[in-house]
């Protein structure tokens, strides 16, 4: 009798190699996953609406930030307008202190043109009134008024009036108070005696050139041969 071998149902042949046991249900295994074609499309989709929105972030600081320079700019318009300002009247203010003093020194300058006219402009009192005097000049005070000017409202105030045979327009003969002018500003105008041409004075220039006139007329027609006798 042969003896069985245990565990075995059947003697495999020699020669031929054992089939591995293949587990059951592995030909029901599912296929790996495969990638998803949406999932690209939607990383797009994301990232576009990411600059998107740092686009309008970035318009929102560039406005911002336009609003904010252009206030900046009227700021400093309004402030260099303010210097202006105050340096216009600072000057403004330093020009009516220096003429209000200067206008209650012109009587002492007036008794000083007297003392000089007279011949008392001595010793110490020459010395100060001279120094006086440049102190004046060095602030800006000018003397104007001079005889044989033509008369101008503006700066002259007319005291005395007269006619003159030898002047052709209103003209300052003589000059009473000098006139004081800070710059452009008269402080005080120069008062003067005027004098105007005399009302018959123009009357034979009149006559003289009329009798010109007609010698030149007289002197044509005997040119021409005088009037045609009939």
């Amino acid at each position: 009798m042969t003896e069985e071998t245990p565990g075995f149902d059947e003697q495999q042949p020699q020669g031929q190699p054992q089939q591995p046991d293949v587990p059951s249900g592995s030909d029901d295994a599912e296929p790996k996953a495969a990638p998803q074609e949406g999932a690209a499309p939607a990383g797009d989709a994301a990232a576009t609406a990411q600059v998107a929105g740092l686009t309008a972030q970035l318009d929102q600081v560039r406005t911002a930030l336009g609003e904010r320079t252009t206030d900046l700019q009227r700021l400093q318009a309004e402030y260099q307008n303010y210097r202006r300002r105050v340096e216009r009247d600072r000057i403004t203010v330093k020009e009516v202190a220096i003429a209000n003093l200067l206008t209650e020194l012109l009587p002492v300058l007036d008794d000083i043109g007297r003392a000089r006219e007279h011949s008392e402009l001595v010793g110490g009192f020459k010395s100060v009134a001279e120094s006086l005097e440049t102190v004046a000049a060095k602030m800006g005070l000018q003397q104007f008024g001079k005889e044989g000017e033509p008369f101008d409202p503006t700066i002259h105030e007319a005291l005395m009036h007269s006619y003159a045979p030898d002047v052709t327009e209103t003209t300052c003969v003589a000059i009473l108070q000098p006139g004081y002018r800070i710059g452009e500003r008269t402080i005080r105008p120069a008062r003067v005696a005027v004098a105007e041409p005399q009302p018959g004075a123009a009357q034979p220039a009149k006559a003289d050139s009329a009798e010109t006139a007609e010698g030149a007329s007289g002197a044509d027609d005997k040119e021409s041969g005088g009037p045609d006798e009939g």
